[in-house]
């Protein structure tokens, strides 16, 4: 599925028996007029390209905007600017800073909550979270900690690495797609996507961090297979 849409078209919906369809970025669900929760209206927010993935039934707008638009259980990879009150500021790509309040921790409440210094962030600290609020009159709320399990899960304090934006690159979620798994055979590294346009790669030497940088860059832009990438790391001065 590969159609072109424009906020506010209809999207039609692949039938998915035996398990509900997973709505991703840039789809939104509209209840019907009579009150009924119909499962077959659903429009595109956004301009884009529509995504699917079959074996998971999620369905998705892959776009090229630069500004990010908050959507609740969303990934995403912030930027720390400013302590405020019990919490912090985050820089997350969209209109708005988000909150991410000091007790939005595995294990954190308000009894332990001056022993945690590990959740102590400076101002430039790259950090990833989950939204688990977003509305159009509201702030967004960031949370480090799986919903599910209560636990970080990966989520927190990302350090060292490079952090890059990218426009949010769907294809790099699916797990069946080359590109990871071809760059994991030749770097060892450390790779975080945030679905906010934001991609934060960690290895061991920064000639490995920049090929990593150019691969995803040249199938974004310029649609390389998996054999052309991996001519293309053979090209690369690299140790």
């Amino acid at each position: 599925m590969s159609a072109f849409v424009l906020p506010g078209d209809p999207v039609p919906i692949p039938q998915t028996p035996g398990k509900p369809l997973k709505l991703g970025p840039g789809l939104l669900h509209v209840p019907s007029g009579d009150g009924s929760d119909s499962p077959d209206t659903v429009i595109a927010t956004k301009a884009g390209v529509l995504g699917s993935n079959k074996k998971r039934k999620e369905l998705w707008v892959e776009g090229n905007a630069i500004r990010y638009v908050p959507a609740p259980q969303e990934s995403v990879v912030g930027i720390i600017t400013n302590r405020s009150g019990e919490g912090y500021r985050v820089d997350i790509a969209g209109a708005h800073t988000a909150c991410l309040d000091s007790l939005s921790f595995e294990g954190a409440s308000k009894r332990n909550k001056p022993n945690l210094k590990v959740f102590v962030f400076k101002v430039g600290s790259i950090v990833y979270a989950r939204v688990s609020l977003a509305h159009k009159d509201m702030e967004p709320e960031l949370e480090c900690f799986d919903a599910n399990t209560r636990k970080a899960e990966g989520f927190g304090e990302l350090k060292g690495g490079f952090m890059f934006p990218r426009p949010i690159f769907l294809r790099l979620f699916d797990q069946s797609y080359f590109l990871l798994p071809t760059l994991g055979a030749k770097f060892q590294m450390e790779i975080v996507l945030g679905l906010n346009g934001r991609i934060w790669i960690k290895t061991a030497e920064p000639k490995a961090t920049i090929a990593i940088a150019r691969c995803i860059d040249a199938v974004d832009t310029l649609s390389y297979g998996q054999e052309e990438v991996e001519a293309f790391i053979n090209t690369m001065d690299l140790p």
